[in-house]
């Protein structure tokens, strides 16, 4: 699941261009067999980020679960393989960002800009997140169990946004593709200037932002839906409204100052 390079086990690990010597890792994890445990309670964000590449890069572990997290920033960035990562608590902002490939679950809450720019893979987070969950993401499934913030999927790219509860203003501002899932409400200002993708909502929507317009639901939207809470165990809500861009922003430019002022 996990590639190791050849040198891996002789003092060194392959991070895809941010190989360093493991020396500076705290080597402090419990491993058996392709699992290990690292306690993060007296551990720096570095000596942990350090421990998870040694462990996935270096000794070849495909499930690691992190204990004693401390709500710590900036956790589990940039593992571009395959792997399986449990955090057992919560973590501060920019968790999980910049990762392809890995699956993360989260037990607890994570702050702002939870996953942002991720590739590709799965995290899951069991309680609240923070605002611009998901930013820029380009790929993979983003799951939030409980709350979201402001600006939820901010320049979302691609992939696939799934909220259990509701979420906050701005949400899916400047959307350029990909699709959200919200099943609680939703604030003010939905889809503002999005330019593509889907925004699904079943609760109900404060305003609409700027060139964002309510389309019909299709059965490829219902079975698209009903593949992704089968997937994540979750109830769907029984009725969802998708809005989409309106595309009146798409030539803004060749506008008249009067059409402008229509369009906004």
């Amino acid at each position: 699941m996990v590639a190791v390079n050849e040198t891996s086990r002789t003092g060194r690990y392959d991070v895809r261009g941010l190989a360093e010597p493991d020396a500076e890792a705290p080597k402090t994890a419990r491993i058996d067999g392709d699992s290990a445990v690292v306690d993060a309670a007296d551990l720096s964000t570095r000596q942990i980020n350090l421990e998870l590449r040694r462990l996935v890069y270096g000794e070849g572990i495909s499930e690691v679960t992190v204990t004693n997290p401390g709500a710590k920033h900036s956790i589990a960035v940039g593992l571009l393989t395959r792997c399986r990562i449990t955090v057992d608590g919560s973590l501060g902002y920019f968790a999980c960002t910049l990762g392809d490939g890995p699956e993360i679950h989260v037990t607890g809450r994570v702050g702002w800009s939870l996953a942002e720019n991720m590739m590709s893979g799965v995290v899951v987070v069991d309680k609240n997140a923070g605002s611009l969950t998901g930013a820029a993401m380009r790929g993979g499934d983003l799951v939030v169990r409980g709350h979201v913030g402001a600006r939820t999927g901010i320049d979302q790219k691609g992939g696939t946004i799934l909220v259990g509860g509701n979420t906050g203003s701005m949400t899916g501002f400047m959307m350029q593709r990909g699709r959200q899932i919200i099943c609680g409400n939703a604030g003010p200002g939905l889809g503002d200037s999005m330019y593509d993708g889907e925004i699904y909502v079943a609760g109900t929507v404060a305003s609409l932002g700027v060139d964002c317009v309510e389309e019909e639901m299709t059965p490829r939207d219902d079975e698209l839906l009903d593949r992704k809470f089968r997937i994540y165990r979750m109830d769907r809500p029984e009725r969802f409204r998708k809005f989409v861009c309106g595309k009146q922003l798409y030539n803004y430019d060749t506008l008249e100052p009067s059409e402008r002022k229509l369009v906004l």
